[in-house]
């Protein structure tokens, strides 16, 4: 071997400067061990010309296997969707090198039944064999191999030789569904700019900068192909399918270049167009993510995944019977492109409306290609502020008829977008809420006015009060503080339902709930639980939810802490934001305080403030816990003294426990307990949980002896003491400790600061990570032990 016993880093520094010293070997590529790029002049601005991506492995190992997990590694990230892939890829150990041209192997990357979620370091699946084999047999067909003591001269010939721009053909890349957007943002900074439009007056006219890309994209030797596009790419210029305002284009129907087509010729030699048939009318269906951002937020519409459209059928099958196609009517009146419609029958039952007339041109284009609906059920209609005289005479007999009313299914995924509530009378965010329904039913929406979706809802409900509704939305409306007036007046039986993750729908990136949800309209009953199935992101069930609607049952847990708010003296500060889990992160203590909801925490409510901070942080914020809500609880906790102590121990030791600066109360340990260098500024913890506090003010269970009685604790309670003493002693043994640190402070010393400021997940020192690992489970245990008697006690409902 030439690179003996040498770790595979260094490895890489030397074959960068033994063999590619001519390149820049310094760029970062996902998870790609080595990349080779060009040089480039400072003056050049065009995309970075990637020659190599390459694995490193260290030792002597079978070169096949290496590129295989290369590849599989480069599929399952799509890196390729991202960056323009390389000339070549290629792995290298410590004895040889192995190259293999990308163009050679780029098609694995497009096969349709490919499995990319399989551990690229797997040697036994089948598609790691499968890779392996082409591999193995286009390196050796080609004598692509080198060992670097027998075959220096023929390596360094080969490089010289080959890794120059084109050599093997600079492979363009091919475009489908999944990088079709990348592809765009890089059209939008190079193409755009060289198009003589304006843009905004384009966009006033349903003209969107998307439609050139399409033009440009669906198309050969720079004609579009599909005639029936908004714009169409004529050779050297562009040409629209209506008339636009002088200002706007150099002449009504067609427009130029401003540079002589310079920068789309260069940009569109990199990629192979058009894409594969099999991808052209998902890309046009897809026309929504082209859509610029703040028409999208105006509008707040989001495209359903088709696993999701698929999903929600098979529920309404099972909640109307097998034959609901043809039993009722179906109106999706947020229709977008109509993908939420794909594989229903009947299309004589199915209507489709929505507010974009780019959008009902689309569907209407989908239809002349085979899309199971009629041209004249599919139209343009303002659902919020149309009257209801607009709607096709068919679909307006439909709601006019009780009867048929009956067999009405509003099937939507409606707009998500929100407005913010800054007064009584007004709601921000680009007039997302403004709207005759807003007017209408603005008492009824309540605090929910500025929620797009829930103004759809109540329009449904008071506008065809007969039928049935099957949407996806959030499941706030069920249990959010700011949906109790909605509440009041959405009546309705609750028939089916699922929920996923939300980030499984385009362009949302939170993680918390969607559902789709069945209701019948024409039953008006008060909403109390909806029980869910919770399916993931591959649509298997995998539990049951059940979402509770608290309104006039109960109070909420922070109007029971401002119950015991005691300002007379202070200990610290109990930061705390909303009642449920997403808010979850705003719960913690400081000294300081930060201005603005917050408690005070004083010797009178020490323990109450600790049951309120252990019952919000006693469970992890989840996905599907995202809206729960804490509640005022009943009686019977009071009388636990157990329960207590478990909670002030929990506290006492939680990370979020942030006490850094100024006078330390809450030291749990005397100076003896843990060595300490000095004496403590205070000792009130140690004090307080011994019994030896002598208060001014009894607190609520002094019972008159104004805390003179030790504090007795659990089994769990006191395995979390031992193990935090055991990690104040190692800290009080550093000499330059500070003697009044908090448990945030000792952290802090251990573990850190980023570049950043954000405290560093772990520390270098073994005997800290062990002594607090060893924290963090026993206080994980204390939890386990504190969880039940939440909901024995009415903090959460179960």
């Amino acid at each position: 071997m030439k690179y003996p016993k040498v770790p595979e880093q260094e490895i890489k520094n030397k074959i960068s400067r033994d063999y590619f010293y001519l390149y820049d070997c310094t760029k970062v590529i996902g998870n790609i061990d080595f990349c080779v790029y060009a040089y480039k002049s400072k003056s050049d601005h065009s995309d970075d010309l990637s020659l190599l991506w390459a694995e490193a492995k260290k030792g002597r190992v079978d070169i096949y296997k290496s590129l295989a997990q290369l590849i599989l590694t480069i599929g399952k990230a799509r890196t390729f969707d991202k960056f323009l892939p390389p000339v070549m890829l290629g792995t290298f150990d410590s004895e040889k090198i192995a190259f293999i041209p990308y163009n050679e192997i780029h098609g694995i990357f497009y096969q349709n039944d490919f499995n990319w979620n399989v551990t690229p370091s797997n040697y036994n699946t089948k598609e790691f064999k499968l890779i392996y084999s082409t591999v193995k047999n286009c390196i050796e067909k080609k004598s692509l191999l080198f060992r670097y003591e027998s075959e220096d001269k023929e390596l360094q010939k080969f490089i010289k030789t080959n890794f120059v721009v084109g050599k093997f053909g600079l492979t363009k890349t091919k475009i489908d569904k999944n990088n079709f957007m990348v592809i765009y943002t890089k059209w939008l900074q190079s193409v755009k700019p060289s198009i003589a439009v304006d843009w905004e007056i384009a966009k006033k006219s349903g003209i969107i900068d998307g439609d050139f890309y399409l033009a440009d994209l669906l198309s050969i030797d720079n004609t579009t192909l599909k005639e029936k596009l908004f714009v169409l790419l004529k050779k050297d210029h562009y040409e629209l399918d209506r008339k636009l305002d002088d200002a706007g284009m150099f002449s009504s129907k067609r427009t130029e270049f401003k540079d002589n087509q310079k920068s789309h010729l260069q940009f569109w030699n990199k990629y192979e167009r058009p894409p594969g048939q099999e991808y052209w009318s998902y890309i046009i269906e897809r026309r929504d993510l082209l859509v610029p951002q703040d028409i999208r937020e105006r509008k707040g519409s989001y495209f359903t995944p088709q696993i999701w459209v698929e999903l929600s059928q098979k529920y309404l099958t099972a909640a109307l019977g097998e034959d609901w196609q043809d039993e009722y009517y179906i109106w999706d009146c947020a229709a977008g492109t109509g993908n939420l419609l794909n594989g229903l029958t009947n299309k004589y039952n199915i209507w489709a409306s929505t507010l974009d007339q780019a959008d009902i041109e689309v569907m209407q284009d989908r239809i002349r290609n085979g899309a199971n609906l009629l041209e004249n059920h599919v139209f343009q209609f303002d659902f919020l502020n149309d009257d209801f005289s607009k709607l096709p005479a068919g679909l307006r007999e439909i709601i006019h008829d009780e009867k048929k009313c009956r067999k009405l299914l509003i099937y939507i995924n409606p707009p998500y977008a929100e407005g913010d509530t800054v007064s009584e009378k007004e709601v921000t965010r680009k007039g997302v809420a403004s709207s005759k329904t807003y007017n209408d039913y603005f008492e009824i929406l309540g605090k929910a006015r500025g929620e797009l979706f829930a103004q759809f809802f109540i329009r449904i409900y008071k506008n065809i009060p007969n039928a049935k509704l099957a949407s996806f939305s959030t499941l706030k409306y069920i249990n959010a503080e700011n949906f109790i007036a909605f509440r009041n007046s959405f009546l309705a039986k609750y028939k089916s339902g699922f929920v996923v993750i939300a980030n499984t729908f385009d362009n949302v990136v939170g993680k918390f709930p969607i559902g789709f949800i069945i209701w019948d309209l024409s039953v008006k009953q008060r909403i109390d639980t909806v029980k869910c199935d919770v399916v993931d992101s591959n649509s298997t069930i995998i539990g049951k939810k059940t979402f509770c609607n608290y309104d006039g049952k109960i109070k909420f847990m922070n109007e029971w802490l401002k119950k015991f708010n005691d300002g007379t003296d202070s200990i610290g500060k109990l930061g705390f934001v909303g009642n449920d889990f997403q808010n979850q992160k705003l719960v913690f203590i400081t000294n300081k305080g930060r201005g603005h909801h917050e408690a005070n925490i004083s010797t009178s409510n020490l323990q109450i403030s600790c049951i309120y901070f252990a019952v919000r942080h006693n469970s992890e914020h989840t996905w599907l816990n995202h809206n729960d809500q804490f509640l005022f609880p009943g009686g019977e906790w009071e009388k636990d003294t157990e329960f207590h102590n478990d909670c002030l121990t929990f506290t006492l030791f939680h990370d979020k426990n942030q006490v850094t600066s100024g006078i330390n109360y809450w030291i749990p340990f005397t100076e003896k307990e843990i060595n300490a260098r000095e004496k403590f500024e205070s000792d009130f913890m140690a004090q307080f949980i011994k019994g030896k506090l002598k208060r001014e003010k009894a607190g609520l269970f002094d019972e008159g002896h104004h805390g003179t009685i030790p504090l007795e604790f659990s089994t769990a309670a006191i395995a979390v003491f031992n193990a935090g003493k055991e990690l104040w002693k190692y800290y009080h043994k550093q000499p330059d400790c500070n003697v009044n640190a908090s448990l945030y402070n000792i952290k802090e010393y251990f573990q850190g600061r980023n570049e950043k400021g954000k405290m560093n997940a772990k520390s270098n020192d073994e005997m800290y990570m062990h002594h607090i690992s060893n924290l963090r489970e026993k206080l994980k245990q204390l939890a386990s032990k504190i969880n039940p008697k939440i909901y024995e006690y009415g903090f959460l409902k179960n």
